[in-house]
């Protein structure tokens, strides 16, 4: 069986329960080890490891990071999910669950530039570089032992070792054929581990429940439920024709996935389907102005975001939650793209005001572009109104301009400013 030190990077064959050379004991041993070249790596517990890394009285104790007692946990500390704290769990429940947690806000800017210091470590192994996330990628090695004189198992445990010594963070690594398989590998060796599926993945993933294959969500699972399938391998089991009647043109894919097939290359970037922005109160709100103000805002924030990353909206999305935690989703194609907050704040609003009655309490309100278009194809207007919309894009320019050189409160709309009573 082949196999190597994650210590020490040694070589070891045979059954030996430590490393030879150093006595180290955390081995990774499989017949494929040296063969498989896509790898998947995430990062643990990302947000709550950084704040960790530089609060080093935390590193016992529960972290959770997120909001305040109304919003939801971003992520939290292994530790924290001892006590049954998990991402997407309300604020409150979460501490019930662990009074004594350590709660901090998201600092963003700190964690995307932890997340560029990992990706340059990554960079130096092979072009092929795809972020999914944050906090997460998949990478292709292919061709790159002749490179640096090592298999692709051997370099991803030293870049392992390079992000915990000069990151500060840990990693977990899936090495497999295939993008699916090494997602699935990485997410069972959590935390800090190396695990490798090869040939006989299949046959370990028959007995595991559907949910856990990318894309089956709560609905499919029960959907499934209602079949009699809950095991990867009865999904696996069914031919593709028969897959098709029973679960639609989606069907063939879903079986291939229980089979651990995966044919997607590993692209540099990945596809962006829409890009979002939400906010979560610190009171129920039920009033259609104070709902249309936060809306706003966050259209603001929506049309940076657009421009920031080279997009436009084709469509807006209104998202909604009820103080009771039912959502809301609504959606509306606009007649041409837009990167302009009043256009995307002018459609939404009117998504808005259809699901306001006064009575009903709203706890969180977000907005979304999707689809998503080419920046060259937003706000063009037509014959009637080009001008006009050139001057709303110039204006907005303007105003992104200095809110760069001096900052987001350099400069504000009067409809995002706080009501203030007149004074007596």
């Amino acid at each position: 069986m082949n196999g190597f030190c994650r210590t020490c990077d040694a070589v070891v064959a045979g059954e030996a329960a430590t490393c030879p050379a150093c006595g180290g004991a955390r081995l990774v041993r499989h017949a494929e080890v040296f063969e498989l070249a896509i790898a998947h790596i995430d990062c643990d517990a990302f947000y709550a490891s950084v704040e960790k890394r530089d609060r080093p009285e935390l590193a016992d104790a529960p972290v959770i990071i997120g909001g305040g007692t109304r919003g939801v946990v971003s992520t939290c500390c292994y530790v924290a999910r001892l006590y049954g704290v998990r991402s997407a769990m309300p604020m409150f429940k979460a501490l019930k669950l662990c009074p004594h947690a350590v709660v901090i806000r998201p600092n963003m800017a700190k964690y995307v530039a932890v997340s560029r210091e990992i990706r340059r470590l990554m960079d130096a192994l092979t072009p092929l570089v795809r972020p999914l996330s944050i906090d997460e990628a998949v990478l292709d090695m292919s061709g790159t032992a002749a490179l640096h004189g090592a298999p692709p198992a051997i370099m991803l445990n030293r870049l392992s070792r390079r992000v915990e010594a000069e990151v500060g963070v840990t990693i977990s690594i899936g090495l497999a054929g295939n993008r699916l398989l090494a997602k699935l590998a990485a997410e069972r060796g959590k935390p800090r581990g190396f695990l490798v599926f090869g040939a006989e993945a299949p046959g370990v993933l028959a007995p595991e429940p559907v949910g856990i294959l990318p894309g089956v969500g709560p609905a499919m699972v029960k959907r499934f439920a209602a079949m009699g399938m809950t095991r990867i391998g009865q999904l696996a089991a069914l031919d593709f024709a028969a897959a098709r009647k029973k679960l639609g043109e989606e069907g063939p894919s879903l079986v291939a996935r229980a089979r651990g097939e995966d044919f997607r290359a590993v692209h540099l970037e990945r596809d962006t389907k829409s890009i979002s922005a939400e906010t979560t109160f610190y009171e129920d709100f039920s009033a259609l102005a104070e709902l249309e103000a936060e809306l706003f805002g966050l259209c603001e924030k929506l049309g940076r975001r657009l421009r920031t990353e080279g997009f436009a909206a084709a469509g807006v999305v209104l998202k909604l939650k009820t103080a009771e935690f039912a959502s809301r989703t609504r959606s509306l194609r606009l007649a041409g793209p837009t990167r302009l907050p009043e256009t995307l704040f002018e459609a939404a609003a009117g998504l808005l005001k259809r699901e306001v009655d006064g009575v009903q309490k709203f706890r969180l309100i977000g907005v979304a572009a999707q689809p998503l278009a080419a920046a060259d194809l937003a706000d063009v207007g037509d014959l009637t109104d080009a001008a006009a919309v050139r001057r709303r894009a110039a204006r907005q320019a303007a105003i992104d301009n200095l809110r760069d050189r001096f900052g987001n409160a350099a400069i504000a709309r009067g409809r995002t400013l706080p009501k203030t009573p007149p004074a007596k």
